[in-house]
């Protein structure tokens, strides 16, 4: 018998903070000034990895130029 691995879908605000290496009040704001974008499920924000991914692409996409 097997047992399947649920991956998981959703990230909280602190996970994400903890991932990309800011504080929680600069996710927070991100959060709320909608550069990263989420989604409200009962009283807590839960942010898709995709999203995650999105934001650091449009960050890292205006310093590509720059590299020489």
């Amino acid at each position: 018998m097997s047992t399947a691995v649920i991956e998981r879908k959703w990230h909280t605000t602190n996970e994400v903070a903890a991932m990309l290496g800011f504080g929680l009040s600069k996710t927070k704001m991100l959060v709320l000034t909608g550069e990263i974008r989420s989604v409200k499920v009962g009283r807590n924000r839960r942010i898709l990895p995709a999203w995650v991914d999105e934001y650091v692409q449009r960050v890292t996409s205006d310093v590509e130029g720059w590299a020489a």
